[in-house]
């Protein structure tokens, strides 16, 4: 059975054996990652709802690019569960390895909320669904 966050205005359910870490949340940021077994995560964070989607996903890529040379992004709009999604696909290299992110974010009357989760490439394509099924339960339940 998934386990459930319900905090900070957001409900989510996450894999039961992924960690939950609300180191960010007890600091006073309005975020919460969750890592999976093998080192990726997903995380989401609430911004203010005047915050603009393409804004937040724009400043997030930006501070990918700060930190990996040669990182490639690809921008998207997607809807997921009657929300209009923006943000970017990103590959890149880190120790070696390339690696896949996606930075999606979106605003609803409550909050702007921005999404973002990362893997290396193995690990990726084995639980990106899973990364879906994540973002899908917090969409559905605002």
């Amino acid at each position: 059975m998934p386990a459930r966050f319900e905090k900070l205005g957001m409900v989510f359910q996450y894999p039961d054996n992924w960690t939950l870490d609300e180191e960010d949340a007890r600091a006073g940021r309005d975020s919460v990652t969750v890592y999976s077994p093998g080192g990726g995560f997903w995380s989401v964070a609430v911004h203010p709802p005047y915050a603009d989607p393409a804004d937040l996903a724009t400043a997030a890529l930006d501070a990918m690019k700060q930190e990996y040379a040669g990182l490639e992004a690809d921008p998207v709009s997607e809807t997921v569960a009657g929300h209009e999604l923006v943000g970017y696909d990103l590959n890149f290299y880190y120790l070696d390895l390339t690696n896949s992110a996606e930075i999606r974010c979106l605003r609803t009357h409550q909050a702007s909320y921005s999404i973002f989760c990362q893997a290396e490439d193995r690990e990726f394509s084995e639980i990106q669904t899973v990364f879906e099924a994540m973002a899908a339960s917090l969409l559905n339940e605002l």
